[in-house]
């Protein structure tokens, strides 16, 4: 069958759970579907995800740099160098050398979990990645912009021909950074992270803008943008398909905590629904009301904090995780069972949505 889905996890706005999402969602997904081969792509240059699922704390932080001194960097980084080193128009690398099955660094993960590893060095190559996506076209078939960032849309084209079943999961930073760029354009669907807060609500709008650009266009730099581009030369830009309301204990209280979005959230991402509704993947029940919009788009991590937030930093997936008293960055917290259960609970109400 090959690929089937590419989903990037992505907001322009930062502390939103990104990467502990990233983490939990990949993990029990490959638990749950083990004929399925699942990659992780870290495009965030914290590497948190990666830190993640290569066993957590110290331990997966070690490992990280570890892949990141390697002759060959088994990274993100290491991958868009050979590439982008080759040049346009060569043949591209084996996917295997550069991907890391996470089981082996890592006894809780499951055997068809790998990883491209997250690198810190992604942010001073920034510069070069954009020059080379804005290099002049010797030859107007070569398309500098356009080979530059289906860079990782081709690995998983590439990858998905040695894999019967392939999902793929891409980590992103909020900035929307030219490797940003390259994580949405490798993506077919967006998994959007908010919190309950009216700073989630300024997001949204510059994710539309971000995306899709605004009308009208800036009279100097409206052809130079992300969403210009995409048009210029044909890369279909990811759909919204579920908006994940995380850590929503910390803004509303418990009360509040089984409604993924606040309201003036909600109100903003409906009117973007109603007035583009190719913005966001279809829908098989109409949805006529702020109500439906929430009910068919959005899910609550709710309670997710202390055991998932713990879990992740210990690099366990959920259902690893038994009631007691475990160390996080010198200090004893206490996860509770029911508090596991909760977190797993909402975490597969979202993996309903991923197919």
């Amino acid at each position: 069958m090959g690929l089937v889905r590419s989903y990037a996890i992505w907001n322009n706005k930062g502390g939103v759970g990104k990467s502990t999402i990233t983490f939990h969602l990949a993990s029990r997904y490959a638990s749950n579907n083990p004929e399925k081969k699942v990659i992780v792509i870290d495009l965030c240059p914290q590497s948190n995800s990666s830190m993640m699922l290569l066993g957590g704390g110290l331990v997966g932080e070690n490992r990280v740099m570890d892949f990141c001194t390697e002759a060959t960097p088994r990274t993100v980084v290491g991958y868009l160098s050979t590439v982008i080193s080759r040049g346009a128009g060569a043949d591209l690398p084996n996917p295997n050398d550069f991907l890391v099955n996470v089981k082996e660094y890592n006894q809780h993960m499951s055997e068809n979990l790998f990883l491209m590893c997250g690198d810190g060095n992604l942010e001073p190559m920034a510069p070069a990645i954009s020059d080379a996506a804005s290099a002049r076209a010797l030859v107007p078939q070569s398309q500098p912009w356009k080979w530059i960032h289906l860079i990782f849309a081709k690995f998983i084209e590439k990858a998905a021909d040695d894999a019967s079943d392939l999902m793929v999961f891409i980590d992103t930073n909020p900035s929307f950074s030219i490797y940003t760029e390259l994580a949405i354009s490798a993506s077919q669907r967006l998994i959007t992270p908010v919190n309950a807060d009216d700073s989630s609500r300024v997001a949204a709008n510059a994710m539309f803008i971000l995306l899709h650009g605004q009308t009208p266009p800036h009279p100097i730099y409206g052809a130079w943008t992300y969403a210009a581009k995409t048009q210029e030369y044909g890369i279909a830009v990811p759909a919204i398909h579920i908006i994940v309301g995380n850590r929503l204990t910390q803004y509303e209280g418990a009360a509040r905590a089984f409604s993924a979005l606040s309201d003036a959230t909600a109100d903003t991402l409906y009117k973007a629904f109603s007035e583009h509704p190719s913005y966001f993947t279809e829908r098989t029940q109409p949805i006529n009301s702020v109500q439906d919009f929430r009910t068919q788009y959005s899910v609550a991590l709710r309670d997710f904090n202390t055991a998932g937030v713990v879990a992740a930093h210990l690099g366990r997936p959920l259902a690893t995780m038994a009631q007691g008293y475990y160390p996080v960055h010198g200090t004893d917290i206490k996860v509770n069972a029911d508090q596991v259960t909760v977190a797993e609970e909402a975490l597969d109400d979202l993996l309903k949505f991923i197919d």
